[in-house]
């Protein structure tokens, strides 16, 4: 047996987001769930748009006069290396 042709990712979105949406509300009514501040969810999106508009400018400068990324260039090698996760833990400036 193939390994997508078993468990959660196998079901159909609309099944998979029934039982996802259970999972939700049962949290909500055990009191559970995360419920984020207005200034948890400003700074969220901050973090969120100064990681894309850093990684938008280290790509602009990786870019040859032609315009095009240097040959072997990946997205993941415009950040420096470093994974979300080490992305999300290092203080922005």
């Amino acid at each position: 047996m193939a390994k997508e042709d078993r468990g959660f990712a196998s079901m159909d979105r609309s099944k998979q987001r029934d039982i996802a949406s259970k999972g939700g509300k049962a949290a909500h009514q055990k009191g559970t769930a995360h419920e984020w501040t207005s200034e948890e969810a400003r700074e969220a999106g901050r973090k969120g748009g100064m990681a894309s508009h850093r990684r938008k400018q280290e790509q602009q400068q990786q870019q040859t006069p032609d315009g095009n990324a240097p040959e072997g260039s990946t997205p993941d090698s415009t950040m420096g290396g470093m994974n979300p996760e080490e992305m999300m833990g290092r203080e922005l400036p």
